[in-house]
Order: structure tokens, then C-alpha cells, then sequence
């Protein structure tokens, strides 16, 4: 899914994911957890119909942040305040980053702080400033995790995997195993 997403089979190779992420990521979802996105362009892509049929919502604050004007905390981003309030509403909710590399390492660091349990974080921001060591933090912080290393991702990448994990989550009796978990590769999300 990401590959055609993206048209970049390049990006297929630097997947990688935590050997719970897909397990847990389908059971948070079958629970009716939400789904965080780190900007309104994850948020728009993430089939919210299937999200609500499970009794979540796809949450995004940055709108909101955008008309408060700049973050009061001085070197905070908006992308960053947004995930900060959505983690304080929501500490166990799915967490899908495609965009900001900040927004993701706020959640390494809600992670590591103790303020948010998330059960799996779709962790795919796009940059050449930030991006790769966010995805580094993320590997590192013992949450279970899809992401892929380098600079590249995006929001098409984010929205991919959240939705097929929502298409898995969905369907009656989906095997377990249908991502090719133990060759540490998305394969076919």
C-alpha cells in the first residue's frame, strides 16, 4: 500500500515496525480507540467511516492551534502543541504522523515522560530537517511502531498504513500474520 500510495518502491525497502505494532495496532482499533493525526492532511485521508464504525474518531488539533495563533511555549511548534493537547485528551490512542518530525518526537517524549500509552504510533514524517532522527526515537522508545528510516515519508505514507491497518481491523477473521511480521517488512502495507 505504500508503495503504490507513493509510486516509490524505494520507500517499500525502509520500512520497518515493531514485531507487536500490527497486533496491537488491530486491537486498539477493534476497541474503538481514536486515531491522532499530527496534521489536517492525515486526519483527511484516514477513512474516518470505518474509524467511527469501530467508535473512535480521527482527531486532529492543528486547526485549532493554527487560529490560537503561535504556541505560548517559546520554541514549540504548532504541529508539536497540537499532539501535545491530543495526547493529554486521548494518552492511548492510535497515533498516525506523516508530516511533522516534532509532532513525533512530542510523542517520544509523552511516551518516555509517562503522560501518554499510545498502543501503536504510525510514525512516517517527511523532512530532511528532523525527520530520520524522530523515526530513530520512535525505533528506540519500546512502543510498538511502523515507520521506515531516512528522510523520506509523508502523509500519503501515514494515511496508507492507517488505513489498511483499518481494512485488517475490519475484516472477520483476518490471519494475524497477513503483513509478513517476521521479515521485519511491512510487505504489502
Amino acid at each position: 500500500r505504500v508503495v503504490h500510495a507513493t509510486a516509490d518502491p524505494e520507500l517499500g525497502r525502509t520500512m520497518v515496525f515493531h514485531p507487536q505494532a500490527v497486533t496491537a495496532a488491530l486491537a486498539a482499533l477493534r476497541q474503538g480507540r481514536d486515531v491522532l493525526a499530527d496534521v489536517n492532511m492525515v486526519a483527511a485521508g484516514i477513512d474516518g467511516r470505518r474509524v467511527q464504525q469501530m467508535g473512535g474518531r480521527v482527531v486532529c488539533a492543528l486547526a485549532r492551534m493554527r487560529l490560537a495563533g503561535t504556541p505560548q511555549e517559546p520554541g514549540l511548534t504548532r504541529t508539536q502543541a497540537a499532539m501535545r493537547e491530543m495526547l493529554q485528551s486521548s494518552p492511548e490512542a492510535v497515533v498516525a504522523v506523516g508530516n511533522a518530525p516534532t509532532a513525533l518526537l512530542e510523542v517520544v517524549e509523552a511516551i518516555a515522560a509517562g503522560r501518554a500509552a499510545p498502543p501503536v504510533v504510525v510514525g512516517v514524517p517527511v523532512g530532511f530537517v528532523g525527520a530520520a532522527e524522530a523515526k530513530e526515537r520512535l525505533e528506540s522508545s519500546g512502543v510498538p511502531f511502523i515507520s521506515n528510516r531516512g528522510p523520506r515519508g509523508g502523509s500519503p505514507v501515514a494515511v496508507a498504513i492507517v488505513n489498511d491497518l483499518l481494512r485488517l481491523a475490519e475484516a472477520e477473521g483476518s490471519p494475524k500474520g497477513t503483513l509478513g511480521l517476521e521479515s521485519n517488512s511491512l510487505g504489502g502495507v
